[in-house]
């Protein structure tokens, strides 16, 4: 494992951060305990030392489960915590304090290594500032329970500089793949923020999965000419580490083998390694996604859930599939997906409300969009299908029903 570390802290951290949004889950949607906490060791043992959570992931359960079930055993001595406070839920000043004796309470732990407002903008910012939030902060670093400050961002570049510019930050999280060189903070804002000190964690570094996996047959091609051959994931993290003012890449690991794969990849990715021709070969690859992505969609659900139960994440993953690889089979998983939802709806049934809009951090413009799942997801065999799954599994549940008595 490699470690960097950041311009203004003496803490070697390791390359390699382990994501806690997406641990692997069970059939009724729940952390799969067992599984996440042998993985998560596996990882710690053999070099990660940054853990990124917050209060928010896993529907409010992924700090309990690391506290109570990764941390313990001497495993909080040898990782550093980072978790968000959650500013969209926060309107009250004293819902700040409150917030964050609950995030030490999951944890079971009196300090915070590395501490984020989440998913900051600039009007986020602003209602916060009026809230109290720098004299909280300076508060709590001051006290010693929190050992670097600072934010994850989603919005446009100038409001990124501007955050950057209103307060002392130790460091910043924000989205950066093949993808999204120049999408909200890019690299100019990581530039930008190294230049002031500070370090750069950055996420959604496989840009939600689309950056693996079964590949487009063009993309595919375009790896193939590379004269080292590497798998996606590998390039795609590899160009990252490329860049000296990136201290650690977040990582939503849940498979082991994508664990393993990781962690060597990280022992090896050197900042400025990558050769002029490997630059080139990526700079093909980047072009052809532009080409054929529909909906910048990463599936992190912030925009869940829909008050009249659309699967706005499922629907716009089939879309990308379906325009990615051509695949029939992108129909027949939303079909599933959207059969097994609590209420499922159609995007034609919208209201309008705009709350998904509000809540997604890539500012998409999902009820404009909702016009290509109708045109390409949702004919008359689709939903025919999801009318069949959904019949099997309400009588599914009756028969379960009957027999618990």
């Amino acid at each position: 494992m490699l470690y960097r570390k950041m311009p203004n802290s003496e803490t070697p951290l390791s390359v390699l951060g382990y994501g806690c949004m997406r641990l692997p889950t069970t059939a009724a949607g729940a952390i799969d305990k067992p599984k996440a906490k042998a993985q998560l060791r596996y990882a710690i043992d053999h070099g990660l030392n940054y853990l990124d959570t917050a209060y928010i992931y896993h529907m409010g359960a992924s700090e309990r489960f690391l506290g109570e079930h990764v941390l313990t055993d001497g495993y909080r001595e040898k990782v550093q915590i980072a978790t968000k406070l959650p500013c969209m839920l926060i309107t009250k000043k004293e819902q700040i304090q409150k917030y964050f004796d609950k995030q030490l309470e999951r944890l079971y732990t009196d300090r915070i290594d590395f501490y984020l407002l989440h998913a900051l903008n600039g009007s986020l910012w602003a209602r916060m500032k009026a809230l109290g939030i720098v004299e909280f902060m300076n508060e709590i670093r001051k006290n010693g329970q929190i050992s670097h400050m600072g934010f994850s961002f989603h919005g446009p570049l100038d409001e990124f500089k501007a955050i950057c510019d209103d307060y002392p930050w130790d460091f910043t999280q924000v989205q950066y793949n093949l993808l999204d060189e120049h999408f909200q903070a890019g690299a100019e804002g990581i530039d930008y923020a190294a230049g002031k000190g500070m370090g750069v964690v950055i996420m959604e570094p496989l840009r939600g999965g689309i950056l693996v996996g079964k590949l487009p047959k063009t993309v595919q091609e375009i790896w193939e000419k590379a004269t080292i051959q590497r798998s996606p994931a590998d390039w795609a993290l590899r160009w990252i580490w490329n860049n000296p003012n990136v201290t650690v890449v977040l990582s939503g690991m849940n498979e082991d083998a994508h664990i393993l794969e990781n962690l060597n990849t990280a022992s090896t990715s050197a900042p400025d390694s990558l050769t002029p021709q490997e630059l080139a070969i990526i700079d093909e690859v980047k072009a052809e996604y532009g080409n054929l992505l529909q909906v910048g969609c990463t599936g992190g659900r912030y925009c869940m859930p829909c008050p009249i139960g659309i699967n706005i994440p499922a629907a716009f993953h089939a879309l990308n599939s379906l325009s990615l690889f051509g695949n029939v089979m992108a129909l027949y998983d939303y079909a599933v997906e959207t059969g097994f939802n609590q209420n499922p709806a159609w995007t034609n049934q919208c209201i309008g409300c705009g709350a998904c809009e509000k809540a997604c951090p890539q500012h998409i413009e999902i009820r404009k969009e909702f016009v290509k799942v109708r045109r390409q997801l949702e004919n008359p065999i689709i939903k025919g299908l999801v009318a069949i799954i959904r019949l099997f599994w309400t009588g599914t549940q009756r028969v379960q029903k009957k027999l618990q008595k």
